[in-house]
């Protein structure tokens, strides 16, 4: 049982969310989800159609958000404009959404007195800063305005806290992946869009000389943190990575998936991507010591895992075209 008993989801129909709200409506939580389903899909929600509310709004707006927070607890705050490039094309677009409307988000969980507000921050907020790994206490140097957007909303997360009282506790994820995570956009995970060409037989493109490193935490870990700093005491008022403390490279990434789909593709290369992070590996320290996190699917299992989703979903995909 969840040691609260109800809670929003925005942002709940996608990725990460979706798998929160699955977790949180096992533990009989009782959950409000609230998606303008434009990147999130209500598919990711079907089985759990009749456990929870689902609200198809912007967090953009008031009566919106005013009808999905009815009622809430706890406040998981997802929603965002996720794509880095979209956010360097449409800055002030993106801005409205990632800023502007997350503060409307905190002013609504303010408004009806919820216990805390837990945000989905990004480990890019570190930007370039070259120092491995990752600490929440390092020099944070955004180099997009998607990283820039989270940041700042970091920043309100500390003032709601410290001038209304309302408890705030934000993620800093690094590299999510897991089934559901869409491989039809271009701007989705690396791990997923990888998977999705070696089922294809097709080789993957990689940017760079792929030796550029990244810190991949299965989805079911990333929502076990979630939960506990919405629980936890020490939690209120701090930022935490959510990572795993290990680095994986671009090109050990692809050789484990080849191997997982049995593909022979060799990987093409293109130029490096502008804004790309080299390296990047979560110190996962104080995570552990204030939410008790410690990830429990390695990387394997998670890739294991996940291709078996994506497998499944292929074939679903091609009876779907048959069918028509």
């Amino acid at each position: 049982m969840m040691p609260f008993t109800s809670a929003l989801v925005t942002g709940g129909a996608g990725f990460i969310g979706s798998h929160l709200v699955e977790t949180l409506a096992a533990g009989g939580c009782r959950v409000s989800v609230l998606d303008n389903l434009s990147s999130g899909k209500q598919a990711n929600l079907g089985a759990l159609a009749d456990r929870i509310r689902l609200i198809r709004g912007d967090i953009r707006d008031p009566a919106a958000l005013e009808a999905a927070v009815a009622g809430c607890e706890v406040i998981f705050h997802l929603a965002a404009v996720v794509s880095v490039p979209k956010t360097a094309e449409d800055p002030l677009g993106s801005a409205a959404v990632n800023e502007t409307g997350s503060l409307q988000v905190l002013e609504a969980a303010r408004a009806v007195k919820a216990r805390r507000l837990v945000f989905a921050s990004s480990s890019a907020v570190y930007g370039d800063e070259p120092t491995l790994p990752k600490r929440e206490d390092m020099p944070t140097r955004p180099l997009t305005p998607y990283a820039v957007q989270k940041l700042a909303v970091e920043h309100y997360l500390r003032v709601y806290q410290s001038l209304y009282g309302l408890e705030t506790a934000g993620l800093r994820f690094f590299n999510v992946f897991g089934p559901r995570q869409d491989p039809s956009s271009p701007y989705s995970g690396v791990i997923s869009i990888f998977m999705t060409q070696a089922l294809k037989g097709e080789p993957p493109i990689i940017y760079g000389t792929g030796r550029q490193s990244r810190d991949f935490v299965f989805v079911g870990d990333a929502v076990q943190a979630l939960i506990s700093a919405a629980q936890a005491p020490s939690a209120a008022g701090m930022v935490f990575n959510v990572g795993t403390g290990t680095a994986v490279t671009i090109n050990a990434l692809w050789q484990l998936i080849a191997a997982l789909s049995g593909s022979g593709a060799t990987p093409l290369h293109g130029p490096p991507r502008p804004g790309d992070i080299p390296y990047s590996v979560a110190a996962i320290d104080s995570a552990r010591a204030n939410l008790g996190f410690v990830p429990r699917v390695s990387f394997e299992n998670g890739l294991k895992l996940t291709m078996d989703w994506y497998r499944i979903s292929a074939v679903e995909g091609i009876r779907s075209e048959r069918d028509r």
